[in-house]
Order: structure tokens, then sequence, then C-alpha cells
């Protein structure tokens, strides 16, 4: 375990290296410049500006002196929120994202495991058939569709939901997003996801069912909800492991598309704003944050298939 946990480390530090580097070349070659919105500036104004942030400096001298502050946790401050840092943005609105991805993949892991067992019991069965129906719509509809279509029929129409907006509520001395506000993105979260996971559930869960051992607990007489649940489930879910590690990391850090649409302060709504807005050092904090947080949930998920299958061994 140790050794696998140093080895992961050595493969994760050229990596956020070569992240840094691609994420920082880029963003300094797209065109425009973070100041091209302020007012007006004379060019003694705009030199002073620029030396502020030491973008007078030569390129390759901005780029070892921004890996030199990253390495010490410093991404730098903000260029278009005055007296806020990277970091401080990450930390403010992360919170948001948390919690649509956390109750989104969790909706979906419960979902879709359980559609995807019952299709896979009721093989080639119209539940079989249906189940698998609505995962294809679920996976072929983006976001961007099902999200008007759910504000127009729940929030315009019936009026059962809010709209847009975000709302924090206290119970018992903690902070918890009210649940009105939740639904709806979280639902269209979650849906892709139900979709997804219920197909690789499915085909996990038929495979094993034909398997030897299967059939061993069967003829033992075991009922059957015990040969599912104690025997053939484990196996099952070994390729949904593996794909919630990136999955979580898309999740946690925000849908782009849904956090606009609901106007939800969370990440990737921070992040479309930045990127329009050549904030710099903003859209290079949220990808280098992105990127640590997927290296961090596939090492996990990859401990998880261990300890699921005793056949993974941990070098």
């Amino acid at each position: 375990m140790f050794r696998f946990l140093i080895r992961r480390l050595l493969i994760a530090i050229p990596t956020m290296f070569l992240v840094v580097t691609l994420a920082f070349f880029m963003m300094r070659s797209a065109p425009g410049s973070p100041f091209v919105n302020e007012r007006q500036m004379t060019p003694e104004v705009q030199k002073v500006v620029e030396k502020k942030y030491g973008f007078d400096r030569p390129l390759i001298e901005q780029y070892g002196r921004y890996l030199a502050d990253v390495v010490r946790g410093d991404f730098g401050p903000s260029l278009k929120y005055r007296d806020k840092t990277v970091v401080s943005i990450l930390a403010e609105n992360f919170k948001v994202s948390l919690w649509l991805g956390l109750s989104a993949i969790l909706l979906a892991s419960v979902i879709g495991v359980s559609l995807g067992v019952l299709a896979a019991l009721r093989q080639n069965r119209s539940i079989d058939y249906v189940t698998m129906g609505i995962a294809i719509l679920g996976v072929c509809i983006p976001t961007f569709v099902t999200a008007p279509l759910l504000v127009l029929a729940f929030g315009s129409i019936l009026g059962w939901l809010p709209l847009a907006g975000w709302r924090w509520e206290t119970v018992a001395g903690i902070e918890f997003p009210a649940w009105r506000n939740m639904v709806l993105p979280v639902t269209v979260l979650a849906l892709p996801q139900i979709a997804i996971i219920s197909r690789l559930v499915r085909a996990g869960m038929i495979e094993v069912l034909r398997s030897n051992y299967v059939r061993t607990a069967r003829s033992r007489g075991l009922p059957e909800w015990v040969v599912v649940r104690k025997h053939a489930l484990r196996a099952a879910i070994l390729p949904l492991v593996s794909y919630l590690g990136p999955a979580c990391a898309g999740l946690l850090t925000g849908s782009l598309v849904v956090e606009k649409i609901f106007n939800l302060p969370g990440l990737g709504k921070f992040f479309v704003i930045s990127a329009l807005q050549r904030d710099y050092t903003v859209v290079m904090g949220m990808v280098i944050f992105y990127a640590a947080l997927i290296l961090v949930l596939n090492m996990i998920a990859d401990l998880l298939y261990a300890a699921l299958d005793p056949r993974v061994r941990l070098a």
C-alpha cells in the first residue's frame, strides 16, 4: 500500500507540472488582456498596472515566478476581483459545487445501480428494454436541454420550485443549502450519470451472473437476493468504481452549464466568467485545482477497486 501511494505521488508530480505549464502558456497565448474592459488608461497608468502584476517581465520569468508561487500554495491575486485571491475565491465557491456534486453523485449512484441490477436480472424483458431506453435518452440529451425544460415545467408552469438562485438555511447552528434550490440543478446533474451508471452496472451484472461462483452459490439454495447482494454486486460494480473517479471530480468542481443556467455561485460559473474576462490567475487556479482533484479521486478509486477485488494487489 505504501509503495503504491509513493508511486502514484511520483507520477502526480510531473503530471501537475505539465498541467501548470500547458495552462500557463495557453492562457497567455489567448488573445485579449485582463485590462481591456477597464476604463481607458493612459500608457503610463497601463505600465504601472502591468508592473504591479509582473506583466512587464519576460514571459519565461513570469512562468518561473508563478511556478514557484504554486509550489508554495499561492495562486496569486485575482486580476478582476479586487482584494480577492484565487485561494479565497476557490474556498468561497467550492462549498456550493461540493453540495451539488455530492448530492448528484449519491443520487445517481443509488438510482443507477438499482436500475442496472434490475435490468440485468430481467435481461431481454420489457423492464430491461424500458430501463436501457431511458438510459440512452439520458446520455444523448445534453444538460443545456434538460435544464430549461425542467425549469419551464416545475418552475414556470407548475411553480413548485424556484427558477434559479441559491439560499442557505441554518439548522441547529449548521449551515445547509435550501433543498428547494437544490432539486432542479441536482436532478439535471444526476440524470446523465444515472444513465451511464445503470448501463455500466447492467453490463457488469450480466457478466457476473454467468460466472461459476454465482452458479455455485445458487446451487447451494441461497435466496436470489443474497446471491445478488453478497456475491454478484460486489464484482459487478468494479467498472463503476473506475468511472466514478473522474466523474466525481467533474461534478464536484461544478457544471459550467448548470451553474450558469440556475445562476449558482459555484466554481463552474466563476470559471466561465473568469475565462471570458481573461482573469488568468483564477482560470489557472481552477485548472490546477481540478487536475489535483482528478488525481486524488483516481487514487481513491484504485484503492476501492483493490478492496473490492481480492485479485488486485497494490504493490
